[in-house]
């Protein structure tokens, strides 16, 4: 389990990583849910204030997965995107199908796309620009480790 202290050493050093590599953001794109915590302290590490967010549906258990992910409404504007230089976050690259989603996506519309993920996993399709941590094992993050307080049926 990737514990909240450690999950700071991580956002911090993929922000280094990012800032090392040259590339400047100019927003940063969550896929929510898991990469929402990632952007956000990818934001605050590289004074980026542009957030955007993706909604992905691809997971729905522990392990199991749709077929193939699905974009969920709203989707970004692809006018507020254009020419834009931009830093996809997720937690984790475990397929890597939810990614090249996104990723394809950006491509259409933006000047450059670069990936930072807390965990890759060598299974993965896309091979990520920053990574934290490699790994083959099923990760679970602080934020997830708990069950719903409330279920939706």
């Amino acid at each position: 389990m990737l514990g909240w202290d450690a999950f700071g050493v991580a956002g911090r050093e993929l922000a280094e990583q990012v800032a090392a590599s040259g590339f400047v953001p100019d927003v940063v794109m969550a896929i929510a849910r898991g990469g929402l915590f990632i952007a956000g302290t990818l934001g605050y590490d590289l004074d980026v204030k542009n957030l955007h967010v993706v909604n992905v549906e691809f997971y729905t258990g522990v392990d199991e997965r749709l077929d193939m992910p699905v974009m969920l409404p709203p989707v970004p504007a692809a006018v507020d995107l254009a020419g834009a230089r931009v830093l996809i976050a997720d937690d984790v690259a475990d397929t890597g199908e939810t990614l090249k989603l996104v990723r394809d996506f950006c491509r259409d519309h933006v000047a450059e796309a670069r990936i930072a993920v807390v965990y890759e996993k060598p299974r993965s399709i896309v091979k990520c620009d920053y990574v934290w941590r490699t790994t083959d094992k099923w990760i679970t993050f602080p934020w997830s480790a708990l069950p719903p307080v409330a279920r939706r049926e």
